[in-house]
């Protein structure tokens, strides 16, 4: 067998071999670069936004309103001395932080944020993101057992309960949106939206977005559901013993499995990149703007409800927690994939 039966066999067109590992590179360095200035001016965003709620200017000093301060904070924990405890597990202490953003970094690769780009188009999208979800819970664990402190071990606990009971709730609410779609794959979930006048799933799933939103704050430690990271409980939670970069990776992991979390919500319930037909044929003008641009609106607008809620609503408290995730997400998702069920197959 030469080498173009070869690559043949495989389904890959020899010539062009190359060419698609380059424009997959390149993909991959933007993804990631834009990924990271977003997680940047995230930071400065939230700050500005809970500033304004709270009747204060949040940061002001460095650069124009502020603007510089990501770039100061960044340098800052550069230069910041890396402690490492001595009664602690030196490896599973310093690996901690790369398994947790490595998770969240890589759920980028299957996210479409615009027709014809996305690094990595494959049938089974959806489960890639979950199974991404579920390893960046380890790394947390692992941070908690390997400080040896019983504040980040109490953190670590509770991620890994607090991952076990709504990650089942969030792959339930999506259930409704396979049903509907039909696939597993994330470009075809857009393109199935486009099927109906109203161009968004969100409309006949608005319970399950609503339990998704949930689980999704939940997943993140965010607020109300911090709980593995609570301050005035754990100080810190899970990463209290860490300092320097390695701080800065558990800060990157949160704020990047955000985007993530947004992206998908945007994608699977608000029609990702795309407007429904419907506004599009009132308004025909809208066809001109790129379709990033309203992928991007719809994130933005994602990540101002994390700003929003955690300026507002105050801390769960554990077992309140628990319950929540138990007792009503996950019966109201089954529920609701019944409810699908019911419809579908009468329509």
């Amino acid at each position: 067998m030469d080498i173009s039966s070869f690559y043949g066999f495989f389904g890959i067109q020899y010539t062009n071999i190359y060419v698609q590992i380059i424009i997959m590179l390149i993909k991959i360095v933007i993804v990631f670069a834009a990924g990271m200035l977003h997680v940047a001016y995230s930071t400065w965003f939230e700050r500005k936004i809970i500033g304004h709620m709270q009747v204060r200017l949040g940061p002001m000093r460095t650069g124009y309103h502020g603007l510089l301060q990501p770039i100061a904070d960044g340098v800052k924990l550069f230069f910041k001395e890396d402690i490492i405890p001595s009664s602690g597990d030196k490896v599973v202490f310093q690996l901690a932080p790369m398994i947790s953003i490595f998770a969240t970094i890589s759920a980028l690769a299957v996210i479409p944020f615009y027709e014809g780009f996305v690094i990595a188009n494959i049938n089974v999208g959806l489960l890639y993101l979950f199974a991404m979800s579920s390893l960046g819970a380890y790394g947390i664990i692992m941070s908690g057992w390997s400080s040896n402190s019983k504040y980040a071990f109490l953190g670590g606990l509770r991620s890994a309960a607090q991952v076990v009971s709504y990650e089942i709730a969030l792959a339930l609410s999506l259930v409704g949106v396979m049903m509907l779609s039909g696939t597993l794959n994330l470009v075809q979930i857009v393109e199935a939206q486009q099927k109906l006048w109203y161009g968004m799933y969100i409309i006949p799933q608005c319970f399950a977005y609503i339990i998704f939103m949930i689980c999704a704050f939940a997943e993140t430690n965010r607020t109300p559901f911090d709980l593995p990271e609570a301050e005035s409980e754990l100080v810190a939670g899970y990463f209290v013993e860490y300092s320097g970069m390695r701080f800065a990776l558990f800060f990157l992991g949160e704020y990047t499995a955000m985007i993530v979390m947004s992206c998908l919500a945007v994608t699977c319930f608000w029609g990702g990149w795309t407007l429904p037909p419907a506004i599009m044929t009132a308004f025909p003008f809208l066809a001109f703007v790129p379709g990033v641009v309203w992928f991007l609106l719809k994130v933005y607008c994602h990540l101002f409800l994390y700003y929003w809620v955690r300026a507002t609503v105050p801390r769960f408290r554990y077992d309140h927690l628990m319950s929540l995730g138990w007792k009503v997400l996950i019966p109201l998702s089954l529920a609701n994939i019944v409810i699908t069920a019911i419809v579908k197959y009468i329509s």
